[in-house]
């Protein structure tokens, strides 16, 4: 079965410290706000502090 194709999103693999994987699920589970929302907003947050 081939990947569904994302029209606005684009697919990349990363890693995250152990310790933040449960920590990142609760979050999304608790305001019931997707992951790839709340990377979104991360990363949003991070060029904006970084000034990209």
């Amino acid at each position: 079965m081939s990947e569904p194709f994302l029209k606005y999103r684009t697919r990349f693999a990363s890693s995250l410290k152990n310790e933040l994987i449960p920590l990142f699920d609760d979050l999304s589970k608790k305001t019931r706000i997707p992951k790839s929302r709340l990377l979104d907003e991360a990363i949003e947050d991070l060029l904006r502090k970084h000034k990209a």
